[in-house]
């Protein structure tokens, strides 16, 4: 890997973008970072910009005069403006996909059509305009019925229930809405780095959107992640490479909207073979925080690499033995109406000189100048450790360090699998599921697309 001096602005504000500029930071080649418009944390190891990060003009005008080599946009909204485009179209490197691309997790409706066209294995579904529609939808799949927003919602825009009332409500409240049916099995969350050809897997992870424990509650964002995943099946990265990401990756740019940036995949290891639950176009937060933690690839120079073309001499990217955990911990009432304004103190909020460090998603300053909690999730505690459980157990200590009565946690994060008590149906096995698929293509049973 060549290494390049990299002047590098990181655009948004929240705990995917704090984790980002921490791993820019540790890349020698990365000799100024800034962030905008950042956070309280991010402001440790950047320097933070004012800025409107889904005004297109704004993030070129702030690129430019900064003199930046590359532009990382974290967030979903930015990209789907068109933030990537234009800075692009300043002839500014820019990793993240054009406004066409992320439509990929803009609209529920037109990534379900991609992957049609792709022959990406995905839930059956049906996009509908109106209740009469969506009822009809749930009788035809049956519960649990699966109900999700068809545009951009943070995570939190799909439920999952057998209540058929709640899911028609649910409805009522974000037409037009794709329902489909229930995926069985375990869910994997994997990225892959692109430069619209070439495309390069990172560790899958596994993420907690429940906000209660054992997967209780409503969706949230996500209240905790780990990486790797010691019950994966053996070549499982290979099969969603070669079976999603680069159909995908092959697709859009056969439609003429190159995808250049991170391709995120959440999928589900079902009894009828591997299925894409849903795409997104940007790091998953909070994946991002232990997967970046794992790392051992310069960041800075790989993400350089696919915003200018030259992914291809990368190779594969390295990581460091072990495992690594993010516990978050979100103010009490989220993912409702959040309670605001909590004190946290603590004395690692800012760095760290061991295996565990905080990562910032949702805090300020009040007029006392004390850190407090400005958002629904607020930090997110991470370990890397030589085991799953020893991330765990380290983790689990800096939560119980802090002090921050405003804020809860999950305790299971990573529990069921430190305890060998997650397993894949015996029916499921690599390199047979994307053939199950096109057997149910053939039999008429993939989609109703």
């Amino acid at each position: 890997m060549q290494k390049q001096q990299l002047s590098v602005l990181v655009v948004g504000s929240g705990g995917r973008e704090h984790a980002l500029a921490l791993a820019l930071a540790d890349d020698p080649a990365v000799t100024r970072l800034y962030c905008a418009p950042g956070n309280p944390g991010t402001a440790a190891v950047a320097i933070n910009q004012p800025l409107r990060s889904d005004d297109p003009q704004a993030v070129v005008t702030l690129a430019r005069r900064l003199r930046v080599d590359l532009v990382v946009v974290g967030p979903e909204a930015p990209l789907v403006a068109g933030v990537a485009d234009a800075v692009r179209g300043a002839g500014i490197a820019c990793f993240g996909p054009s406004a066409a691309a992320a439509r990929l997790e803009g609209s529920k409706a037109f990534a379900k059509e991609v992957m049609a066209a792709a022959g990406v294995p995905t839930a059956r579904s049906r996009y509908c305009e109106t209740l009469a529609e969506v009822a009809e939808a749930l009788d035809h799949f049956g519960a649990p019925h699966v109900v999700k927003d068809d545009g951009l919602a943070a995570g939190k825009g799909v439920i999952v229930t057998d209540d058929r009332a709640a899911a028609l409500t649910h409805a009522e409240g974000c037409l037009p809405v794709v329902v489909e049916e229930f995926l069985d099995g375990p869910e994997v969350s994997l990225f892959a780095i692109t430069d619209g050809l070439t495309a390069l897997p990172l560790q899958p992870a596994q993420d907690f959107k429940r906000v209660g424990e054992g997967d209780t509650g409503p969706n949230t964002g996500g209240m905790g992640a780990y990486t790797p995943l010691p019950w994966a099946p053996p070549g499982l990265v290979d099969e969603i490479m070669e079976s999603v990401i680069e159909p995908t990756v092959a697709e859009l740019g056969r439609r003429g909207t190159p995808f250049v940036g991170l391709l995120y995949a959440g999928l589900a290891l079902t009894s009828r073979g591997l299925r894409v639950v849903e795409f997104n176009v940007r790091f998953g937060d909070p994946e991002t925080q232990a997967v970046l933690a794992a790392l051992d690839s310069p960041l800075g120079q790989v993400l350089y690499a696919a915003a200018t073309g030259d992914l291809e001499n990368i190779g594969e990217l390295a990581w460091k033995p072990g495992a690594a955990v993010v516990v978050v911990l979100a103010a009490k009432g989220y993912p409702g109406a959040p309670e605001l304004g909590g004190v946290i103190r603590g004395e690692r909020l800012f760095g760290s000189d061991d295996n565990v460090h905080i990562v910032h998603a949702g805090t300020g300053r009040n007029s006392s100048g004390e850190l407090v909690a400005t958002g629904g999730r607020v930090l997110g505690v991470v370990a890397q450790a030589p085991s799953l459980a020893q991330a765990r157990a380290d983790a689990y200590r800096a939560v119980g360090e802090l002090d921050a009565p405003s804020l809860f946690h999950r305790s299971d994060i990573g529990a069921r699998a430190e305890s060998g008590d997650i397993e894949v149906s015996d029916a499921y096995q690599v390199n047979s599921s994307y053939a199950q698929y096109v057997s149910d293509v053939a039999e008429g049973d993939a989609g109703e697309w």
